[in-house]
């Protein structure tokens, strides 16, 4: 079940921490980058935070994905994407990203950024029609390149999926 998590509440905030310090060292890892800023969060940050979170709980209550948002009148920015390791390739963030398309099926556009390493991330995007835009340095001596180039030695990509009108 998917549902929207409330950061007011101190042991919700608690479990999205949690679950953040269990998915994203894996990720930080795998695109070779330690300091992925929700790896940076207190306890206070993330409550304060000001984004949009929705959490896929199992069958026994317990949070094991979430995906926060960053919505405006004109695009949504999907600003994180977290599963519990126990969890990977279930289908639990592609079901929470679908959810997100979904609920906001009427903003026109949608916006991503992720590592240019995490493959999986890059691919789970594609699959809902997101499509590489441009890439950026996340860090000093992060070489940066165009993502026309398909070079991936660059660090980060941003992914847009745009409605189109007919």
């Amino acid at each position: 079940m998917i549902t929207r998590l409330s950061l007011e509440d101190r042991d919700t905030v608690q479990q999205i921490w949690s679950l953040q310090h269990m998915a994203y060292p894996l990720e930080a890892e795998l695109i070779g980058f330690s300091e992925i800023p929700p790896l940076l969060d207190t306890f206070e940050t993330l409550r304060e935070c000001g984004e949009t979170f929705y959490g896929y709980i199992d069958d026994d209550g317990e949070l094991i994905g979430a995906i926060a948002v960053e919505p405006e009148p004109h695009q949504v920015t999907i600003s994180r994407m977290m599963v519990h390791p126990g969890h990977f390739r279930k289908g639990v963030a592609g079901s929470l990203v679908r959810h997100v398309l979904d609920s906001y099926g009427e903003v026109p556009l949608f916006i991503v950024s992720t590592g240019t390493r995490n493959t999986p991330a890059v691919a789970l995007y594609e699959k809902f029609g997101f499509v590489r835009d441009h890439a950026f340095e996340v860090a000093p001596g992060v070489q940066g390149s165009p993502v026309e180039k398909t070079n991936l030695n660059f660090n980060a990509i941003i992914m847009r999926r745009a409605l189109h009108f007919e």
